[in-house]
């Protein structure tokens, strides 16, 4: 029998919790789930740590890359350049890990037209108005930046189609327990690679 690696696809608005879930998980799994460590072409923020937040590669060095095919999937948002690095999944990959990608709708994308089997989910707030008092009480960005978030939600859940799973995040654990049940639930579907027959007969 064999138990392929999973490659999660975590999406949603900003302060749909994404973050939060991501951590939880890696927490409660440290083991078998990792998320993977996005490259970014902004400068280090404060309260950010290098290597530990994002890969900070500067402007120039994220171009090269684009142009060397060194992403699994790459977006532009809000003025920044945000990737996966192909090595950085590989590198997971190779502890036999599930992979998590905590990424943007357009880099979502980008990674179902290379892959079938990623698994894309997408993560929704328990309401419009939950989503804007996450989005302040977090005070990490100014009004005009909360407000221009929002405004993008709109647009942004018109993705959802092209997501396999929704998962609405009202507590974080039960949010997470979903997110269980999904990995649990991929790696029962049947194909290929899930069941050996002919080495289950061998033994009969």
């Amino acid at each position: 029998m064999y138990e392929r690696n999973l490659l999660l696809v975590i999406s949603g608005p900003s302060g749909a919790g994404k973050g939060t879930i991501c951590k939880a998980l890696v927490e409660k799994h440290p083991k078998t789930i990792q998320c993977s460590l996005s490259a970014t072409s902004r400068d280090v923020r404060t309260g950010e740590i290098p290597n530990k937040t994002y890969y900070y590669i500067g402007k120039d060095n994220f171009l090269e890359k684009i142009e060397n095919n060194q992403f699994l999937e790459y977006a532009k948002v809000y003025g920044n350049y945000y990737g996966t690095l192909k090595q950085e999944v590989q590198r997971l990959f190779s502890l036999k890990a599930d992979v998590i990608l905590e990424i943007e709708m357009q880099g979502a994308l980008q990674i179902r037209e290379k892959s079938q089997d990623a698994v894309l989910i997408f993560i929704m707030p328990p309401s419009f108005k939950e989503l804007s008092a996450r989005l302040m009480r977090r005070k990490r960005d100014c009004e005009e930046d909360i407000q221009n978030r929002l405004d993008k939600v709109s647009s942004e859940l018109k993705y959802i189609k092209d997501y396999d799973y929704i998962v609405v995040n009202d507590k974080i654990e039960d949010a997470v327990a979903k997110i269980e049940s999904i990995i649990v639930a991929e790696k029962c579907k049947m194909d290929e690679r899930t069941f050996d027959i002919e080495t289950f007969i061998k033994d009969i």
